[in-house]
């Protein structure tokens, strides 16, 4: 693979959630329409978040992306979105499910409002798959359990049968790790199909975009 060519990076990330999220949304909680009042705009919280946790190095082979975002429930109610992307890990580092129970409790303490998250695993380790934090000592424990999406594990078959735009989202995300070393002509007609599956769910043109930018 040329390393000229564009991959699904942390900006690009970003913007795909922001111009999604509430596909993203009924994509991961099938209850969603039932919970969220999809009607009032989303509050993106990207400044808050980078004076909780400011920005720096991820630390070598790791690269992640975070949103937070404050959605509204139908009994009008605020709650907060955590999504956190891990697009390459280090197998075994073993500190994601630490990362997200400290976001936990810093945005608990900042904001104090109810906090649903979930870490979207984009990378290649098929093992690599945290969804709880631990700690025990002398008869105290605590127990942090978060939702946990892992796109290795997804049908490419299932993606395509379902019409939420965001499942294009994931299956571009899926075939980027399976076709590393597609040739430009098979890159090509990925970009094609993948296409003529967002225009099958009358995504936007700006989306649309982005998407077709991803590889």
């Amino acid at each position: 693979m040329s390393p000229r060519r564009r991959r699904v990076d942390d900006p690009l990330w970003k913007s795909i959630l922001e111009q999604t999220f509430s596909h993203f949304l009924r994509f991961i909680f099938p209850e969603a329409d039932a919970v969220f009042d999809l009607s009032r705009p989303f509050d993106y919280l990207d400044k808050e978040f980078e004076q909780l946790f400011p920005p720096g190095s991820n630390g070598k082979g790791v690269r992640y992306v975070d949103k937070l975002v404050k959605v509204f429930l139908r009994d009008g109610s605020e709650q907060f979105v955590l999504c956190h992307v891990e697009i390459q890990s280090n197998k075994g580092r073993g500190d994601l499910a630490k990362r997200m129970f400290r976001y936990f409790y810093r945005i608990w303490d900042r904001y104090g409002v109810p906090i649903t998250a979930i870490a979207i695993l984009a990378d290649e380790n098929a093992g690599y798959r945290p969804t709880v934090y631990t700690q025990k000592f002398m008869g105290t424990s605590l127990r942090y359990d978060f939702n946990s999406y892992k796109i290795l594990d997804q049908e490419e078959s299932v993606l395509r049968s379902n019409g939420n735009p965001f499942s294009v989202i994931v299956l571009t995300a899926l075939l980027a790790i399976a076709n590393k070393k597609v040739t430009d002509e098979g890159l090509k007609e990925i970009k094609h199909d993948l296409y003529d599956e967002m225009m099958k769910r009358e995504m936007d043109k700006s989306t649309r975009q982005g998407l077709y930018d991803y590889h």
